[in-house]
């Protein structure tokens, strides 16, 4: 199959003459200016060679060639520009936007051989790009494998994990996705410093010695320092050493929202190992204030497809809890409205209650929704 070339003019003569000279040797695309030439490389692409003009009115060649990068980075990038226009044209090539420059006119067996020499670099990038994939690939499934065989505690928590963490990345459109996935898959892979029974504590909360809760703790830092060293792992290394970290500690801005994901993913599993149902678990963890990203909870939720169940009670004050929403009216005793009906308790709604408890007091009980799983608790604990 000929090679696929794509040229961007803005004289459709030109255009005309390239396909008409060129047809015999290769495949030819073409398009009117740098606009059309993007929507070609979206909807006909991928293209072994694109090759545009200099001077076009609205975008020029540069810019263009240089968003061609972006688009299509396999792609090689010749462009065509007059004398005059040298020293821009050479500029743009120093900057690494351009395979080959040609000047205008242009001999047909210059071009050709112009072209050629990009179809052959296309092909070597994409040589290059699969073999590393490849590689890549096979070493992620060895480091996959050998969790298996020393952990299967371990390897059967990530597994469970991974199909809920790439739901939620796409239901919130995360950026590179695949980063998310592999990370999930390989969340555990430093859990090989720890004894399989140990994990398996961990998972239904059960009490560690000292040293399995150390080992633990580090495991995330483990992963991360065995992924560092392999190519492109940078950004799944981090995720996977900043998993465990609550949301209110990442103001910094620096935790990637695959690690967002995975935090709120992996309690959930710890959750459901103690038999907590999805309803009930959304609610201990919506009820657990600073600890996920909101929008986590909130895709999590939406991939879950559940809806947290509340129950009615009337408490006294120091029963309130955060995740609570109160049912009624809050008032003083003095009969002034403190809060509305339908707020959610929060750490800021508990301090601003301590201001009223001995002056002039609050009316209590406190007509409250209780989320199921708080209710639960609650009721075992009642005397």
């Amino acid at each position: 199959m000929a090679a696929k070339i794509l040229f961007v003019d803005d004289d459709p003569n030109i255009l005309a003459g390239f396909t008409r000279k060129l047809r015999k040797n290769f495949s030819v695309e073409t398009a009117m200016g740098g606009e059309d030439g993007l929507g070609a490389i979206s909807e006909k692409g991928p293209f072994s060679v694109i090759v545009s003009d200099l001077r076009m009115p609205g975008m020029d060649g540069i810019e263009f060639l240089n968003r061609a990068r972006l688009a299509a980075p396999d792609s090689a990038r010749i462009l065509l520009s007059g004398n005059a226009d040298l020293q821009t044209a050479i500029e743009a090539v120093n900057r690494g936007y351009i395979f080959r420059l040609l000047t205008k006119p242009c001999e047909p067996q210059t071009l050709i051989d112009a072209l050629t020499a990009g179809i052959g670099q296309n092909e070597l990038i994409c040589a290059e790009r699969e073999l590393l994939e490849k590689t890549l690939r096979g070493t992620l499934e060895v480091l996959v494998e050998i969790l298996q065989l020393t952990n299967p505690e371990a390897f059967g928590r990530a597994t469970r994990i991974t199909d809920l963490v790439k739901k939620i990345a796409r239901a919130m459109q995360a950026p590179d996705l695949w980063q998310i996935e592999t990370a999930a898959h390989l969340s555990q892979i430093g859990c090989v410093i720890l004894s399989d029974e140990a994990i398996k504590k961990s998972y239904r909360g059960e009490e560690l010695t000292g040293e399995e809760k150390r080992l633990l703790a580090t495991h995330p830092v483990i992963a991360s320092e065995l992924l560092s060293h392999i190519p492109r792992m940078k950004n799944v290394a981090k995720i996977i050493s900043d998993q465990e970290r609550s949301f209110q500690d990442t103001g910094d801005g620096k935790v990637l929202p695959g690690s967002r994901i995975l935090k709120a993913v992996l309690d959930l599993d710890r959750l459901h190992s103690t038999n907590i149902a999805d309803c009930d678990a959304l609610v201990i963890m919506a009820s657990r204030a600073g600890r996920y990203d909101p929008n986590v909870l909130a895709a999590l939720q939406m991939v879950l497809d559940v809806e947290p169940g509340y129950e009615k009670m009337s408490l006294s004050l120091h029963e309130v809890k955060d995740g609570m929403i109160l049912d009624g009216d809050l008032f003083l005793r003095d009969g002034r409205l403190l809060v509305a009906k339908g707020y959610r308790v929060s750490m800021t709604l508990r301090e601003r209650m301590k201001n009223f408890l001995e002056k002039p007091g609050i009316r209590e009980p406190v007509r409250v929704l209780v989320p199921s799983a708080m209710a639960k608790t609650l009721s075992r604990n009642t005397p």
